[in-house]
């Protein structure tokens, strides 16, 4: 097991960050840091050893009504995908997105977007992992995004604080329980039910315990997605994940 550090899309930062990580996160797309305008080299100084996880665009959407808009989307993809591939990207996260994730109809189109996509990653030499995201309003619900993911043959990034928000410990324990097989990478922070996000492992309300007996030997990467710079409260979420899933950091 991998632990890593996500750090946003500034390469700044991402030199900055604790050298102890065993990769970084990087978020690349257009209208933050396109990955074509990141040179090799800088890049290759600011990891100082670590290996490079991507984060495919954040707010980009995986489908829409228009074929003609998915087909972009994918080309788009494909594109960025190609370009951290050919920077040593060994794994991108995609948000699970939909134009209307409540018309069951539609979850043909969103299974075939992630297919493609997925297949893009692929061709690249890039794992696409999809995340939940299912909090937000055009967020495919858990239980849809695993079946999905099943379907598709994609690999989880689950993001455990986003399935707190999305139905409290309960839907942790559902999702991993179901599907807990096809997670290859895990965002880890905490978070409490009043709105306080991507806190530091142990400060809010996620139970790891069962994250822990979920994922018994879990042997994927691991980002920590706690919003601070403070390098003490990184380490100490870090081995706290360690502790949890029986790793070693």
């Amino acid at each position: 097991m991998d632990i890593g550090v996500t750090i946003g899309v500034d390469i700044d930062r991402l030199a900055a960050s604790p050298a102890v990580f065993d990769f970084v996160e990087l978020g690349v797309g257009a209208g933050s840091l396109p990955p074509e305008s990141i040179d090799p080299e800088r890049l290759d100084r600011a990891l100082a050893g670590r290996d490079l996880l991507v984060h495919l665009p954040y707010s980009q959407p995986l489908t829409t009504y228009a074929p003609e808009v998915n087909d972009a989307i994918v080309a788009y993809q494909r594109r960025l995908l190609e370009a951290v591939g050919s920077l040593g990207a060994e794994k991108a996260v995609l948000h699970a997105t939909s134009a209307d994730r409540d018309d069951v109809a539609f979850r043909d189109v969103a299974a075939e977007q992630l297919r493609r996509v997925a297949d893009a990653g692929r061709e690249a030499g890039v794992e696409v992992v999809v995340e939940n995201v299912g909090h937000q309003h055009r967020g495919l619900q858990l239980s849809v995004l695993g079946d999905v993911a099943r379907e598709t043959d994609t690999p989880v990034c689950f993001d455990v604080g986003h399935a707190y928000m999305e139905g409290n410990n309960a839907a942790i324990r559902r999702f991993l329980r179901h599907h807990g097989d096809r997670v290859s990478h895990l965002h880890c922070h905490d978070v409490r039910r009043r709105g306080d996000t991507h806190l530091p492992v142990g400060a809010g309300e996620v139970d790891y315990d069962l994250v822990s007996a979920e994922l018994d030997g879990f042997g994927g990467t691991v980002a920590l997605e706690v919003f601070t710079d403070d390098d003490g409260l990184l380490r100490d979420s870090a081995e706290r994940v360690a502790d949890y899933l029986g790793g070693e950091w």
